[in-house]
């Protein structure tokens, strides 16, 4: 078996749902060492979450600077009995890897690591450095894993030319898709508070609901845009409406709604914020007091479309799997909002259509393939001139 699929079994049956470590950031460690990596596992905590472990190891020989980031945390596994076979067992049947994180994204993690010995031992590592950037806080709260980890390592005088995220960017088959970058992500909560009365007496009361449902419907059909070339429409969605009310005799007190905007690059949370509260205006307030609050922090947007090492990655993953991928700015976030702020960054990855759901599983031979790719992108980007 490759070394890709040696250490991805590895990483599998640690059962790191995150914050959980469980050995998986110290394996990736015991990997790369022998390569003559630094390897730091740094613990950051505070700021409302819980403590996280990341792994920030780096060859450093001068020369351009290359960022791999990853993560070994993964997602509940949900109800294990639903699961064929044990999230956490890594079990091979039919040339398909089985557990929690084999797509999302262990595998990413293990392939970039096993692209490395060949390049070690040719010396082409030597033209360049390299930095694997490796957190257990990914799929949850983000707050004490990449970003802090960058900041650390900016500190230590760390500075990157590019980015690569191997989160499983390919849509339907391997390759299709390289994700060049990422709309912003806010939430928000808007409170209108009336005053609590009994139905049969509303002239005693003043109920908030019709306020709420008509801001729910004005800030849902104002569209906010119509994208543009390098993103799609910014969209807001609602997510709910709690009023929190178990009488059915009784005008409620207060009501409240949440959503999420997911906005391209037209946009900052300042504009969103001003953009929210004049939506509200639009609505009477019929002597409610209304609140909006914006959670922080904000997912801003962002695009690295004029990278020449994005036209490099598209122009290895076209040669490795004979198609020439999309430049996508779709889905939802990851952590490469995080690293936009240092340096340009994309993502590829492999096929992401099995992440999350139960019987996660990874074809073996295309982990072999993401190898390949990650080989021969390293070889080619430490070739560049700075």
């Amino acid at each position: 078996m490759s070394q890709a699929l040696d250490l991805l079994r590895d990483l599998i049956r640690c059962k790191s749902v995150t914050p959980a470590n469980d050995g998986a950031l110290e394996r990736v460690k015991e990997f790369l060492t022998p390569l003559g990596f630094e390897c730091q596992i740094l613990t950051f905590e505070g700021d409302g979450s819980y403590p996280v472990k990341n792994l920030f190891a780096t060859r450093n020989r001068g020369g351009r600077h290359l960022l791999f980031a990853g993560h070994t945390d993964v997602v509940p596994v949900g109800d294990e009995a639903a699961w064929t076979h044990d999230p956490f067992s890594a079990e091979e049947v039919d040339g398909e890897m089985w557990g929690r994180g084999a797509v999302d994204m262990k595998s990413g993690v293990a392939a970039f690591c096993a692209a490395l010995p060949e390049l070690v031992e040719s010396g082409e590592v030597d033209k360049g450095t390299i930095s694997l950037l490796i957190t257990g806080d990914e799929e949850s709260d983000a707050v004490n894993g990449t970003v802090k980890a960058l900041q650390w390592a900016k500190e230590q005088g760390h500075q990157f030319d590019f980015g690569l995220v191997g989160e499983p960017s390919s849509a339907e088959e391997f390759g299709d898709v390289v994700k060049i970058g990422r709309r912003g992500s806010l939430s928000f909560t808007i409170t209108v508070t009336g005053a609590q009365g009994h139905v049969a007496y509303p002239h005693k009361a003043n109920n908030p609901l019709p306020v709420l449902a008509k801001i729910a419907a004005q800030v849902s059909d104002e569209p906010l845009d119509e994208g543009n070339e390098n993103f799609q429409a910014s969209n807001l969605e609602l997510t709910t409406i709690d009023v929190g009310n178990k009488a059915g005799n009784v005008i409620p007190a207060r009501g409240s709604l949440q959503g999420n905007i997911r906005f391209n690059d037209l946009w900052d949370a300042f504009k969103l914020e001003y953009w929210l509260g004049q939506q509200i205006l639009k609505v009477p307030a019929n002597g409610c007091d209304v609140e909006l609050k914006i959670h922080h922090p904000v997912s801003r947007s962002f695009v690295s479309n004029d990278s020449a090492d994005v036209d490099l990655l598209i122009e290895t993953v076209t040669k490795h799997a004979n198609i020439t991928p999309i430049r996508s700015t779709g889905g939802g976030t990851s952590d490469a909002r995080f690293i936009a702020d240092y340096c340009p960054v994309a993502e590829f990855g492999l096929v992401g259509k099995g992440m999350h759901q139960v019987d996660e599983r990874v074809p073996m031979a295309m982990v072999e393939r993401l190898q390949g790719v990650y080989t021969d992108y390293v070889r080619a980007f430490l070739e560049q001139k700075s």
